[in-house]
């Protein structure tokens, strides 16, 4: 796997625009994917070396469109931290 197939997109929504200022940034990223990836992937695409990773499964949810039942489909989540002082460029909060 290349950088681009680990890092999926980067999840934006009200909670990870605050943890933003504490330098955590968030990611969707490969079901496959490990810690060591996700560092070299940070590294490769955003040129910042990661402090701390935390990675979650997201588990689907069960959603229902009418009289059909369907279920959304489990995702991996990827925290970074940096360090102090780095940020990555494509997320600017201020």
């Amino acid at each position: 796997m290349n950088s681009n197939d680990i890092i999926i997109k980067p999840v934006i929504s009200e909670k990870t625009t605050e943890m933003m200022e504490h330098n955590k940034y968030v990611f969707q990223v490969a079901m496959k994917a490990n810690k060591l990836q996700v560092t070299q992937a940070i590294k490769d695409i955003y040129g910042v070396k990661p402090k701390k990773i935390n990675m979650l499964i997201v588990r689907g949810k069960d959603k229902r469109l009418r009289f059909r039942l369907g279920r959304t489909s489990a995702w991996k989540k990827a925290i970074v931290t940096l360090k102090p002082g780095e940020k990555i460029e494509i997320f600017d909060v201020q």
